[in-house]
Order: structure tokens, then C-alpha cells, then sequence
């Protein structure tokens, strides 16, 4: 059984690949110093060439209001937060504004003059409908469009573009990108929080209407078999009871924790540390357990022993969907973000704990009901393990959020940090 630990530093990454569904950074406004100190000269003065050489003349205005007028346009532009890119009938950048190269995370210099499809891996359907609204001079349009961009960064993008209309054909074509990662999220998140609370509201229900009649029930075996001679018959409401109990004790456990929380600062790798001392002992000698920290993550407010709990449901989840196979890789992984949302909660800095398997994966339509109860991909598990993890990481405020696909699947717990979150 192999594990390995890797300190990430002591800062963490300023843009790890999970923070990509963060909002996208708005692009500085044009009166903000810091557009000046940010933004690339040669880009910058590509852009302004690119307006000098546009022609918006007009024969009722003299030459300086003109000027004026392209200067105004240049700053509405630049300090726009949606990415506007200009292309010409070959598809080749010829404008792009700040929102642009921070989307792409390419500067307007080095991305001048090339191919739109040389930024873009395995988009030909997005570019040949971007040559049909040029060659048709009709608006194309596409919602929730996601792209890959090099190396292997993925965007979800609503995408709005138009010919522009100076000549006929149009040899020129305007491109608007809105990243929509971020809203998304949120919405993916909401939903998953009211799906869990009605769960919850669903199952106390059901407790309820079970353990009522549940306890009429074994009482009445225990007096039955009180005034049974026969130690045969006795056997009988043996059985009665110990079903009662089993049926009970299931129903406790989808409740979840039945006892108040016992809050103080917890340090979250310690707690890490002790769950992969427990799967370490539990797993075969094929599987390995990679251990990647933020050592700056502050200590957060809440229960040890459940978040154990939590994270023990998490990461046993993933060793048993790595089975028997050999080469099998647990990463946990521990990063921090800051002005987090988690549902509809702003957070000034959130712990997040990625439990990564190298398994086959879970299945598309088994993936938006891993955390109802009752709800197994294995012919044995008993579907409460993420259900009760769900609950408890909820009761701290936090959100549990799973990625998959064969050969990776990420569960990603949330946390927030400090008394208050």
C-alpha cells in the first residue's frame, strides 16, 4: 500500500484548474490605474491602430468630434466585460478587447492576425456555423456552448455573433463570448441544496410514519413473548423484534447524526491525515494514496467527528469503486477560495478537499442521484454513505459536488472557513 505527500506551498495555485468555474474576473475599467498597469502596451496600441483605421466619418461632424467619437468608442470597448473579438472572412483575429484575452488567457499581441480555429481544439461545428452567418449574413447564435481551449482548459460560453454590415458580402465579423461557468454553478449548486432539503424533509417524514408503527409493533412481540410456553414460538417473536430493531436502526441511519454538534476549530488535515490512515489499513496493496495540502488553509469552525465522518463516507466511496483493480490511485487534495459561492452565500474563503479515484467512473445517469439515500451503484452498498456525508457537510454549511467520467471522478467537498463563514 503506497502513499505519497505533497505540500502544494505557501500559497495556493493562482488559477489551479478546479478554480476554473469561478466567476470570471471582470475586465478592469478603463478608469481603474490598474488597467494601465495590467494591460499590454504593444496590445493596447494594436487595438488603438484598429480603431484609427476604422472609418466612422461623418460629413455633418467635423474631423476632432470624429476623433472624439472613436475615442469614446475604443474606451466603451475596453472596458466592456464581455470578450468582443473581430474577425475577418478567414477567420483570423483581427480585434480582440480586455474581456477577450483574459477569457482566452492570451494576449490581443500575440493572438493577432491568427486563426480562430488555431485557439480552439475539436470546435469545427462552432466554426463552421461562425462561416455561414458570415457567408448567409445572418446572426448565429449558440447558449451554454462549451470550448476547449489549449492546453485542455474547458469554458461554457453563451456566444452571439454578426456580420458586419459595411459591405456586401460582408468581410468582417463580430464575435461576442459571455463566460457562464459561474452561472452554472450557482444554479448546479441551488439545485442540488433544494434537492437535498426535500430529501430531508421527505425522509423525517417517512421516519416518522415508520417508527411510529415500528415500536407498537416490537412491543407487542416482547408481551407475546412473555405468554408463550413454547420456546419454539418464542423463536418467532425473536425474529419479529430483531427485524423491528434492523428496520430502525436503517431509518436512524438515514436521518443521519442524531446528536447535537459538538463545534471547535477543527485543522482539516488532520483530519484528512487520520481518514487515510483508516483507508490505508482497509485497501489492498495495489492502491495508492496521493496526498496533495495547502498548508495555509486556516483552521475551520465545526465538528471533528462528524467531518471524519463525512470525508471517511467520501473517500471509502471511492475505494470501493476502484474495486480489485490494480493501479488504483486516491488523490486527496486540499486547496482555498477566496469570495466563494456556495448556493446563494458569498464566502471570504472556503476550504475545498477534491477526493480523486482513477475508478471507471459513474455513470451519466446515476450522477444527478448519487446523493439521494437508498441510491447504490454496487450490488451490496446500502446508498447512505454520500447521502449522510451530504447532510453533514450541508450542516456546516457547505456543499459536496462530484465530476466524473471513466478513468476520473473527483467528489469536491466544500467548506467554509471561520465562525462565520
Amino acid at each position: 500500500m503506497a502513499a505519497s505527500l505533497r505540500y502544494h506551498g505557501a500559497r495556493p495555485s493562482a488559477d489551479p484548474l478546479p478554480n476554473r468555474q469561478i466567476a470570471p474576473a471582470a475586465a478592469p475599467s478603463w478608469r481603474d490605474d490598474r488597467y494601465h498597469n495590467q494591460r499590454d502596451a504593444h496590445s493596447r496600441r494594436l487595438r488603438e491602430n484598429w480603431f484609427g483605421s476604422c472609418s466612422i466619418a461623418d460629413g455633418n461632424r467635423g474631423d476632432e468630434t470624429n476623433v472624439l467619437l472613436k475615442d469614446y468608442y475604443h474606451r466603451v470597448v475596453e472596458g466592456l466585460s464581455i470578450a468582443v473579438l473581430v474577425l475577418d472572412r478567414n477567420l483570423r483575429l483581427l480585434f480582440m478587447n480586455p474581456a477577450a484575452e483574459t477569457l482566452l488567457e492570451l494576449s490581443f499581441r500575440k493572438a493577432h492576425q491568427l486563426a480562430l480555429p488555431d485557439l480552439m481544439i475539436g470546435a469545427e461545428a462552432f466554426i463552421a456555423g461562425l462561416r455561414h452567418c458570415l457567408s448567409s449574413g445572418h446572426p448565429y447564435l449558440e447558449r451554454e456552448l462549451q470550448l476547449i481551449l489549449p492546453p485542455a482548459r474547458i469554458i461554457t460560453v453563451d456566444c452571439t455573433a454578426a456580420p458586419l454590415l459595411e459591405r456586401d458580402p460582408p468581410v468582417e465579423l463580430l464575435l461576442e463570448l459571455r463566460q457562464v461557468d459561474w452561472r452554472l454553478r450557482i444554479s448546479r449548486e441551488e439545485n442540488i441544496l433544494a434537492q437535498h432539503h426535500t430529501t430531508r424533509a421527505l425522509v423525517r417524514n417517512l421516519a416518522h410514519e415508520i417508527k411510529n408503527p415500528l415500536g407498537g409493533l416490537r412491543g407487542a412481540a416482547q408481551l407475546l413473548e412473555r405468554e408463550l410456553p413454547d420456546p419454539e414460538l418464542r423463536e418467532y417473536t425473536g425474529i419479529i423484534i430483531g427485524e423491528a430493531d434492523r428496520l430502525r436502526n436503517l431509518v436512524d441511519r438515514m436521518l443521519g447524526p442524531n446528536q447535537l454538534p459538538n463545534h471547535g476549530e477543527v485543522s482539516i488535515h488532520e483530519i484528512l491525515e487520520r481518514v487515510c490512515g483508516l483507508i490505508r489499513v482497509e485497501a489492498h496493496a495495489g492502491i495508492r494514496i496521493d496526498r496533495d495540502y495547502d498548508p495555509s488553509i486556516p483552521t475551520l469552525w465545526g465538528d471533528a467527528d462528524q467531518l471524519m465522518q463525512a470525508l471517511l463516507n467520501v473517500v471509502r466511496n471511492a475505494l470501493e469503486a476502484l474495486g480489485d483493480c490494480r493501479g488504483g490511485v486516491i488523490t486527496l487534495r486540499s486547496r482555498v477560495q477566496r469570495q466563494y459561492t456556495i448556493g446563494a452565500k458569498r464566502h471570504k474563503l472556503v476550504a475545498r478537499l477534491d477526493v480523486a479515484d482513477n475508478g471507471p467512473g459513474i455513470p451519466p445517469e446515476q450522477q444527478e442521484q448519487i446523493f439521494y439515500p437508498m441510491i447504490s451503484g454496487r450490488p451490496d452498498g446500502t446508498g447512505l454513505g454520500l447521502s449522510i456525508a451530504q447532510n453533514i457537510v450541508n450542516q456546516h454549511g457547505g456543499l459536496i459536488e462530484c465530476a466524473s467520467r471513466p478513468g476520473e471522478t473527483v467528489f469536491t467537498l466544500l467548506l467554509p472557513l471561520g465562525k462565520s463563514g
